[in-house]
């Protein structure tokens, strides 16, 4: 039996290596589905390759380094699976390479830079800012003001290490584009690397205003982890070995809201959308996607269901869906008919069979995610004088959740959060409430609709 050969562009897979002019942080499969999939479908693809950072660890760096930063798309329809090479990423560098980060940003040919960190990338503090009292942003603040170009940890460290080197190369200005789940998210990054410059260098802020374009996205496409199953799958259709190939849905979405003062590739041409105000289609998929989501991760997991396949299957958790749906929907300024269409189409998705999505894996940094996809609905509900149900049930899956039931708790802040669980059910869920919004700890409304969904979701258990 002959070696597989392992994907490569020597090996006629993909197109040349463009030249690299967007510099990406976050090398997971949401990106490499995302962002990194528009560029590569751009009819312009062969003028704007991407030179890609991992997180924490170089794993993903070391699998795509022998591939040339290729990779197999897999999208996995109803019908079937289909596969396609990206040949977008230029170059793969481990997180702690920065001088290679810094010589890119210092350049003038790049002209965008783009992020999928997370949440808990930002490392925001209790009142949304910069938490300047994290060790990482201590400790990089510290390092920048001894020398520019000093190795940096954090995301908005790397980000100010980056436009340092830029500023002084006099390479131009730039778009730093963020593409992570999280509202208002151009405004959020801007706002925290503007918090490390004035810390790092108080002239730094005035060069930011005038040369960095920050934009806003609602990003969304369903990216489950690779397999060793879908290593298998490409090498049997394709016949070649791909070491990080990536699982997705058909369906794909690209919301932006910016400028480009460098330019941009052709991604409209590939099927995103460029409007004045991306806030209504980032309130329409935080709740009725990343909210639905929540509520199977924490709900569901307790009668036991591991998939969002699985879960959306039985009765009783999609009625819980669409009552949340019919809560979330009052409080979305978008036409009903275009609510009604995008709630039929994230039923189609749920329902894939061939879509494994993890809902243990959707269930991590609860902490980050409960206030933006479930708070907004809860409060508006209240404000309204209504008794929330749907957003109530959200919020009370997540307390058992912190209770030890259902998906277990992988979260940024888990020492924290699973305290918050502890005592009677009353006792946990106004600590919740209390983390979430201090309004809400004394508002008896809101704890007597959460406390009366947890009762029912925890039945004996609670």
């Amino acid at each position: 039996m002959s070696t597989p050969v392992r994907l490569s562009r020597a090996a006629g897979q993909g197109r040349p290596a463009a030249p690299v002019r967007i510099a990406h942080l976050g090398v997971g499969n949401f990106f490499r589905a995302h962002q990194a999939w528009y560029t590569d479908r751009a009819p312009d693809a062969a003028g704007w390759g991407i030179a890609a950072f991992t997180g924490r660890s170089a794993a993903m760096a070391e699998a795509l380094a022998p591939q040339d930063g290729l990779y197999t798309l897999i999208t996995r329809g109803t019908d079937g699976d289909t596969f396609e090479v990206i040949s977008s990423l230029t170059a793969v560098h481990a997180a702690g390479d920065h001088a290679a980060w810094l010589g890119y940003l210092a350049s003038p040919e790049l002209a965008i830079v783009t992020l999928t960190v997370t949440e808990a990338g930002y490392l925001r503090g209790p009142g949304g800012g910069l938490d300047v009292a994290h060790p990482g942003v201590v400790a990089d603040i510290a390092a920048l003001r001894a020398d520019a170009s000093a190795s940096v940890g954090t995301t908005p460290g790397k980000l100010v290490a980056g436009l340092l080197a830029r500023r002084a190369a006099g390479a131009g200005p730039i778009a730093v584009v963020s593409c992570d789940n999280l509202s208002h998210n151009g405004d959020v990054l801007a706002g925290v690397v503007g918090e490390l410059a004035a810390s790092v260098d108080p002239t730094l802020p005035a060069w930011i205003a005038a040369n960095v374009a920050f934009a806003t996205t609602m990003v969304d496409r369903i990216t489950p982890a690779t397999t060793d199953e879908h290593r298998a799958s490409v090498l049997a259709a394709t016949g070649f070995e791909d070491a990080a190939p990536v699982p997705t849905e058909p369906f794909s979405e690209w919301v932006v809201q910016g400028e480009f003062p460098a330019g941009r590739p052709a991604w409209d041409a590939a099927g995103a959308r460029f409007v004045d105000d991306v806030a209504p289609f980032e309130r329409r998929k935080l709740a009725l996607l990343n909210g639905s989501h929540s509520l199977m991760a924490y709900a569901a997991t307790i009668l036991g269901h591991e998939t969002v396949a699985d879960a959306i299957a039985d009765p009783r958790v999609l009625g819980w869906v669409e009552q949340w749906w019919d809560e979330a929907c009052a409080h979305i300024p978008l036409p009903a008919g275009e609510l009604v269409d995008y709630r039929a189409a994230l039923l189609d998705r749920y329902r894939n069979p061939n879509i494994r999505h993890a809902l243990a894996q959707i269930a991590a940094d609860g902490s980050l995610k409960i206030a933006v996809r479930a708070l907004p609905t809860f409060r508006a509900e209240l404000d309204a004088g209504r008794t929330p149900v749907g957003s109530a049930r959200v919020i009370a899956a997540w307390v058992l959740h912190l209770r030890g039931l259902g998906a277990p708790i992988k979260d940024v802040r888990a020492d924290e959060v699973r305290a918050l669980g502890a005592g009677t059910l009353e006792r946990a869920v106004a600590s919740v409430l209390s983390f979430l919004d201090a309004d809400l700890a004394t508002d008896e409304r809101a704890a007597a609709s959460v406390l009366t969904q947890a009762a029912e979701l925890a039945g004996p258990a609670g």
